[in-house]
């Protein structure tokens, strides 16, 4: 009798488990960089508000503003400015300040005191309506400044931006597998929202875990996309041809062709020749000759540009004969030029206004939230923690009652500081009533 022939299954010797892998791969990120995140957030968001910090830090800072509110021309500003820093020979830029009682700032990129320095520009601020010289501070030895470089390169100079960027790829990859893990499928996703109420602690804590992941999913995506780019622009600039524009990229080098002369071009009548292509823009940063052939460098910002404090519209004037030798119009750029220099508002939050800037704040404490609430569940699975019941009625008899005492004394401190306000409201509508006369 034939020995029968079966046909040949080969079956693989491990199947992939995908929720197992986006599990492990989930686990690993967590633990292993988790406080790393955390610490780029909180540092994150602590940069958001980095002129109010380092106001709050420098009270030497603050402004008063006079009644008439106009300020110095920015020629006497640069004299006051010279006249403070005689040895250094090159290029100043002014940066305007956005709000009237801040100071204006002038950097200088390459002082002596950090010429080796990987960025440690120097700092000076000076008051706009006196033309007086606050402080002069080197970048880095302030500590908003600092905060700001522990953010965006740990501290690591180049190294640590490189690093920067593989961690904002890294956090990417947490939150999709986060996301993934989260996922119940369409016919149990009514059940994913809803809040277990077994009195468990360590469940409440999983599913604040869940429930914020999910909150700040699109939020840390779109933060960590931009802050890869932001650490390492050649990657966005070279698929988007927009070399030499990203953030802090001073643009072409543009020379001055005329002949030097004894009537070389001020810096307000560089401003008027720069504003004449765009008459409604409000000037931004001015940055003055270095050099024979060096020309002034004008920074507009336009009425539609999401860039605040470093806006693409950029006019090069001739020093010597206030001839305008080159324009960049962000109205003319690519789509993806236009994404490219849209990287750092977004990524800071000033594209969208003041709400948007506290929204940026509140999500860069959300890695540090999730880490934490993570790292407990984590514990409890593992038998390294107790879970804990939870009194619900008790619970919510506690809050009631300090929510009850939070209000008494905040109506106690308005009924005293009311009549404070109302002379200091009537002060004000005074004074404005005043200038709107004038």
């Amino acid at each position: 009798m034939p020995e029968p022939h079966y046909p040949l299954i080969v079956r693989p010797r491990f199947i992939v488990n995908a929720r197992k892998f986006w599990r492990q791969c989930h686990l690993v990120l967590a633990l292993g960089l988790g406080l790393v995140f955390a610490l780029i957030g909180l540092t994150g968001s602590l940069s958001v508000y980095r002129e109010q910090l380092d106001s709050l830090f420098n009270p030497q800072l603050r402004i008063e503003v006079p009644q008439d509110g106009v300020p110095l021309p920015l020629e006497k500003i640069l004299g006051s400015l010279r006249t403070a820093h005689p040895d250094r020979h090159g290029a100043w830029t002014l940066e305007l300040p956005l709000a009237p009682d801040r100071p204006l700032t002038a950097w200088f990129d390459k002082p002596k005191e950090s010429v080796d320095a990987f960025y440690a520009p120097l700092m000076v601020s000076i008051n706009p309506y006196t033309g007086a010289v606050l402080d002069s501070r080197l970048w880095g030895q302030t500590f908003a400044t600092w905060v700001l470089d522990l953010h965006a390169q740990l501290q690591l100079d180049a190294a640590g931006r490189c690093a920067t960027a593989i961690l904002g790829g890294l956090l990417m990859l947490s939150t999709l597998s986060g996301l993934y893990l989260w996922w119940p499928g369409w016919r149990n996703l009514a059940g994913a929202f809803r809040v277990r109420r077994d009195n468990s602690l360590i469940g409440l804590i999983f599913d604040l875990h869940r429930w914020l992941g999910l909150a700040a999913a699109g939020f840390l995506l779109l933060l960590a996309f931009t802050g890869l780019h932001l650490a390492y622009p050649p990657l966005l600039e070279s698929l988007t041809s927009a070399e030499g524009m990203g953030h802090g990229d001073a643009g072409p080098n543009v020379r001055s062709t005329a002949v030097p002369n004894d009537r070389p071009v001020s810096v307000g009548e560089a401003i008027l020749v720069a504003r004449g292509p765009f008459p409604s823009s409000e000037v931004r940063r001015v940055t003055t000759p270095a050099g024979e052939l060096g020309v002034y460098r004008v920074n507009l910002r336009q009425r539609d540009e999401i860039n605040q404090h470093h806006p693409f519209t950029t006019v090069w004037v001739d020093r010597w004969s206030g001839q305008i030798r080159d324009v960049r119009n962000p109205h003319r750029f690519s789509l993806g030029q236009t994404f490219t220099v849209w990287l750092w508002p977004l990524h800071t939050g000033e594209a969208f206004g003041a709400g948007g800037r506290f929204l940026w704040f509140c999500a860069g404490l959300t890695p540090a939230l999730l880490f934490v609430s993570g790292l407990l569940h984590w514990l409890y699975r593992h038998g390294w923690i107790a879970d804990h019941q939870l009194d619900w009625p008790t619970l919510a008899g506690k809050i009631r009652s300090k929510v009850a005492g939070a209000a008494g004394l905040a109506k106690a401190a308005w009924a005293v500081r009311w009549p404070r306000i109302k002379i200091w409201s009537g002060k004000a509508g005074r004074k404005l009533l005043e200038r709107l006369q004038r």
